[in-house]
This record gives C-alpha cells, structure tokens and sequence, in this order.
C-alpha cells in the first residue's frame, strides 16, 4: 500500500474523495503522532499513480500555506517519509520539516521514498575503501576508466 499523511482533516477527506472518484477504495487511520494516513493500493496504473501523485503535491503545498497562516509553521519541526529496506520491509526516517519541505517542492513523493530509501540502503551497507576503483566490471560506455590508476 502507497501511504499518503494529511495533517489537516478537511485535506484528508478532499483527497479521499479524490481517490474514491477515481474508483480506489482508500483505507484511513490515525497517524501514531498526528494527523491521518490515508492509504491506497500499490499496483496502480501509471498514469492513476501520477494522478493522484500531482493531488497529492497540491493538497502538501495547501497544507503548508495552512499552517503558515496559522502561525504554525515552527510547531511541525520533523516530517515523517516511508523508506524501504532490500528485504522490502518498510521504515520511517524522519527529517527536520524545514528539509521535508523543500523536498516536497522539488520532487515527488515516489521520487523522495526512492531517494530516502538509497540512502537509508547505503547507511545499512556502507562501502569500505575509495569511491574510484577499479572494479571486474566492463569500462564505462566512452571507455573511461574512472581509477586514479589509469591517470596519465
């Protein structure tokens, strides 16, 4: 399950409506902090997951002004953002809001759990030695080597 947090009721419930005019059957639950997760199926269509992607984006961006407008743009001081492991089985990083937020402005929410969840891999499995190596592989496709050693 794709899994969407609303901190605003009357937001959850426009994007529930959203989904349900799509035909999907949304599940919704209290967050364990706060707000809501509403979550919908995972093998959707691509052209039904950007759809409800570029909603999802407009009702974040509302949240936002919503809370500046409150004054409230200090109280929210982490954001919550799903992760995956190699074994598929799913974690929570949390991020200071002030990075969340510029995350959200810039890429999708597909693009920020593929992003959160490499890092998360490469923190779990770290790789010993200098990044430039020679490895057994084949060479890149100019045929560059990227070793100190083949340097002139």
């Amino acid at each position: 399950m794709n899994e969407y947090i609303l901190f605003d009721a009357s937001l959850r419930d426009r994007f529930v409506k959203f989904a349900t005019d799509l035909g999907l059957a949304p599940q919704i639950r209290a967050d364990q902090i706060e707000g809501f997760v509403v979550a919908l199926p995972d093998d959707l269509a691509d052209d039904i997951e950007e759809t409800i992607e570029d909603e999802y984006a407009t009702l974040m961006a509302e949240q936002v002004s919503l809370m500046e407008s409150a004054g409230d743009s200090e109280a929210r001081t982490l954001v919550r953002i799903n992760a995956t492991l190699a074994d598929g089985s799913p974690r929570i990083v949390q991020l200071p809001a002030a990075y969340g937020r510029r995350l959200f402005e810039h890429f999708t929410v597909d693009e920020i759990h593929e992003l959160v969840s490499a890092v998360v891999q490469s923190a779990l499995n770290p790789v010993e030695g200098p990044m430039c190596r020679k490895t057994s592989g084949p060479s890149s496709p100019a045929g560059v080597s990227a070793t100190p050693d083949d340097a002139p």
